[in-house]
């Protein structure tokens, strides 16, 4: 399972999805597929909308949440058209109904998908409002029996404190979920990483900006940080 953040699609822009950040990204998980890797794919809607930034406009949570959803299916059409002009067998879900768009998630239909489809994208987070969509990929990883949780992200570690504001911060390569819960680590939501502890299913975060870290980490290489 790898999660993507919203934000991350759009490159420099301040919104949207930015051309060359999408080929990018989709080159480097057409390369992990190449290697005999099945990928399934939760990528996030903050590029266009996120809850928490919005706040001032005083929308209903419930309401705001679903805007964020419809983000997460822009984004993972975009993944899968562009994964499929690469050559990449892809298909999306969707947990919130959008039948016209994408099909609607179940775990039997894209457990099913993965028999024909080198990649399966996962939207609209839970399909419920007050969950971020980490926890959607940590939920979907289970239902879809993955190996490993990957959360691409823009540091190379896990740490305290933010090492850009603080040259003390403590980088750790290995963690246990207990320690990320009691100490905060401000890595993932601690719903996703509870769900992972709960189930035993190992997490890698690790920075996707950099060329090649995607396929070390899938290789086993050390990479980022491992929690388990």
């Amino acid at each position: 399972m790898l999660k993507l953040s919203g934000e991350v699609l759009a490159g420099q822009q301040s919104a949207g999805i930015d051309g060359a950040t999408l080929e990018h990204l989709c080159k480097s998980i057409q390369e992990v597929t190449k290697s005999g890797v099945q990928v399934a794919l939760v990528v996030g809607g903050g590029n266009f909308w996120r809850f928490r930034d919005q706040k001032e406009l005083g929308l209903d949570r419930t309401i705001s949440d679903s805007m964020g959803m419809i983000a997460t299916v822009m984004n993972a059409t975009a993944m899968q058209e562009k994964l499929k002009l690469l050559g990449v067998t892809a298909k999306a879900f969707s947990a919130l109904a959008i039948p016209s768009v994408l099909d609607v998630y179940t775990p039997q239909k894209a457990r099913e998908a993965f028999a024909t489809h080198d990649v399966v994208l996962c939207a609209g987070g839970t399909g419920s409002p007050y969950f971020t969509t980490d926890s959607a990929a940590a939920l979907r990883a289970l239902e879809l029996q993955c190996d490993v949780f990957l959360k691409a992200t823009k540091v190379d570690y896990v740490c305290d404190k933010d090492p850009k504001k603080h040259s003390d911060a403590k980088v750790f390569t290995t963690v246990s979920y207990q320690q990320v819960l009691e100490l905060g680590l401000e890595v993932m939501d601690l719903t996703a990483v509870s769900l992972c502890m709960d189930n035993k299913l190992p997490i890698i975060v690790f920075n996707m900006q950099k060329d090649e870290n995607l396929m070390k980490v899938v290789s086993g290489e050390q990479v980022g940080t491992n929690i388990s």
